[in-house]
């Protein structure tokens, strides 16, 4: 079983993403297990603080330190976790994600994960606390939260038994580090649109030399940088 801990301020956030999908029936199935933390619950003031303004001044608040670090020596302490454990902040600082990435952070038994929120978060919780810093990509979205459940979802769906078919997973875009091929299903005609024939025609060889063709075709046109690397011999 993979497990999450997920250390944010908005735990609510992940409910209906939780309960729904893959992500759901996996963890109705108990392939994984994900704990939402909420690091308020590890401050000290009234007001449960979280955020602070920054030293130097400048827009924005900061996540303080102290919560999140509580937070993971809570986890140490009362649940196991062990030093080998990756902790991971998302940052649009980290490095970006891709499917290599996913399928080797796909291997580990538990990952922790912070969600960074409003201006950024203490520098002292990336040097001192934090094995590794990811992007879902070359933008900003609002907090950390909805690159957590593209992380859990792509980490879920590699564990064994999460799908319902495990030739899925080898079809999709970027696992071969091409795009996938163009798909079709009934009806063979809709409206003037045909499906290609080769693949109603049953020759299984014919159709698997005519899907590697039209990936190729697909990710020049559309992701020619992927090609680096690639072997397409």
């Amino acid at each position: 079983m993979l497990r999450f801990d997920i250390l944010t301020v908005f735990p609510e956030m992940f409910n209906s993403p939780l309960s729904s999908g893959v992500v759901g029936k996996a963890l109705k199935n108990q392939i994984i297990d994900v704990n939402c933390i909420d690091i308020r619950l590890f401050t000290d003031d009234q007001h449960k603080s979280v955020d602070d303004y920054p030293f130097g001044g400048g827009g924005g608040m900061i996540l303080k330190p102290e919560p999140i670090f509580k937070a993971v020596d809570h986890l140490k302490q009362k649940s196991a976790l062990k030093e080998t454990d990756p902790i991971i902040l998302l940052s649009p600082q980290g490095r970006k994600l891709n499917q290599d990435q996913v399928e080797i952070l796909a291997t580990n038994e538990r990952l922790v994960l912070i969600c960074g929120r409003y201006d950024g978060v203490d520098e002292r919780v990336v040097k001192h606390l934090v094995t590794d810093e990811i992007s879902i990509g070359d933008y900003v979205i609002s907090g950390g939260e909805l690159a957590a459940m593209v992380l859990v979802d792509c980490l879920t769906r590699l564990q064994e038994n999460a799908l319902g078919s495990a030739e899925s997973i080898k079809d999709d875009s970027h696992t071969s580090g091409l795009l996938q091929f163009p798909q079709f299903t009934r009806p063979s005609v809709f409206r003037e649109w045909k499906v290609p024939d080769i693949l109603l025609s049953g020759n299984h060889e014919e159709i698997k030399k005519y899907r590697e063709v039209e990936s190729i075709k697909r990710t020049l046109q559309r992701r020619p940088d992927l090609f680096h690397g690639v072997d397409i011999n």
